[in-house]
């Protein structure tokens, strides 16, 4: 007999209405983030995870159980799912009070325990004393965790969150990102969250899954992504900025280094064997991986790959100045880097400055070439 699976798993495909090509594991206790461009089908594989969409082919099961396997013929309704769906719009009833709309869920338990289950519920999400208000009394946060505690009533298997924090100010954003850590502790749920922020994704997720067109193009943790994209598009689902072409050179065992020519730089990065010598490669290297060298007072460290250019474009953004330098005076060749506003101040950092930056080797990651970004077809 196959081993028990507790965990969701998906596998879904079509060309109709909108193109699929996914597979997603998502552990009990585990939150997993879909991230890509509008339109990629990352809430059409929500739907289709609660049954509210049919796809042409696939497979889903969950705790074990088939919810969905298209070539036996079989399709669970979404009450045999027994999902939790927080929507965009938290799709609350406008005429029931906060803790009727989350009694509306509860239909399957006898009338006479519904109240005190959703008093627990509204105690869960922190809303005790606002169980009488309607959704229009409300502020945003408030109605998302009404629509979150609606959700966990139906005592689900599987919990999904489209878009939960987008009508919320970023204050309250980050406080409902503290709520829901807090929840994830006491349910062992799977957790699939659709999301436009990155931000959210990274700080909430254990693991991301990069979502393009349906497709699902890689998954991992979230510093796994950052660090060794597989392509050009999944560095610019997560916002790596610098990505650029150049041409393996050699391997080096002994040193355990690759070395890339970049312009008139040779580069060298942590050895990374699956790319041969005169093979052209795209190269990233995170931000937080490209090291100032301070103006006045140089320091030894700062000679792993030093490249020099200008500031082309200097943007304070709160408490940080975002930099581009133009590599060799070369405004089509920009590498970004953000230092504290302190730093830029020090520094005397401004458009046209002269500046030299280390790329540090274990944070130059090679990828195949790639000659159109299709994560830019928005």
């Amino acid at each position: 007999m196959p081993e028990f699976d507790p965990g969701l798993k998906v596998w879904v495909e079509q060309e109709k209405p909108v193109p699929l090509n996914a597979e997603i594991y998502c552990a009990p206790g585990e939150m997993i983030a879909l991230i890509g461009p509008s339109g990629g089908g990352k809430t059409s594989l929500l739907r289709i995870i609660a049954g509210l969409a049919k796809p042409g082919k696939g497979h889903i099961s969950c705790a074990g159980e088939t919810w969905l396997d298209i070539e036996r013929g079989k399709n669970l309704s979404p009450q045999q799912r027994r999902i939790g769906y927080v929507f965009q719009d938290y799709a609350l009833f406008s005429h029931m009070s906060a803790i009727h709309n989350i009694e509306a869920a509860l239909l399957h338990l006898p009338k006479a325990e519904r109240r005190s289950k959703a008093t627990g519920l509204i105690e869960m999400v922190n809303l005790s004393g606002l169980e009488e208000r309607l959704p229009g009394q409300l502020s945003g946060g408030q109605r998302q965790r009404v629509a979150l505690a609606r959700a966990l009533a139906r005592e689900p298997q599987v919990l999904l969150m489209d878009e939960p924090f987008s009508a919320v100010d970023q204050v309250t954003r980050r406080k409902l990102r503290y709520e829901l850590v807090q929840l994830r502790l006491r349910i062992n749920l799977p957790i699939i969250l659709v999301t436009h922020d990155l931000n959210d994704a990274m700080l909430l997720a254990d693991r991301i899954y990069a979502v393009s067109r349906g497709e699902t193009l890689q998954s991992g943790t979230p510093m796994e992504l950052i660090r060794y994209p597989d392509n050009i598009s999944v560095a610019r689902l997560m916002d790596l900025r610098n990505v650029f072409e150049g041409r393996v050179i050699e391997h080096d065992d002994a040193s355990e280094l690759t070395r890339v020519r970049w312009l008139d730089y040779e580069l060298e990065a942590r050895l990374q064997r699956r790319h041969e010598p005169g093979e052209t490669v795209n190269w990233v290297v995170p931000s937080s991986y490209v090291v100032l060298h301070r103006r006045h007072r140089p320091s030894l460290g700062e000679r792993e790959n030093p490249v020099h250019g200008v500031v082309g474009e200097c943007t304070v953004m709160g408490e940080n100045t975002v930099i581009s330098v133009w590599v060799n005076n070369d405004r089509e060749h920009r590498l970004g880097l953000t230092v504290s506003n302190h730093v830029a101040e020090r520094n005397s950092l401004d458009i046209g400055a002269d500046i030299s930056v280390s790329l540090l080797q274990q944070g130059i990651h090679l990828m195949p070439l790639q000659a159109r970004d299709v994560s830019r077809d928005t």
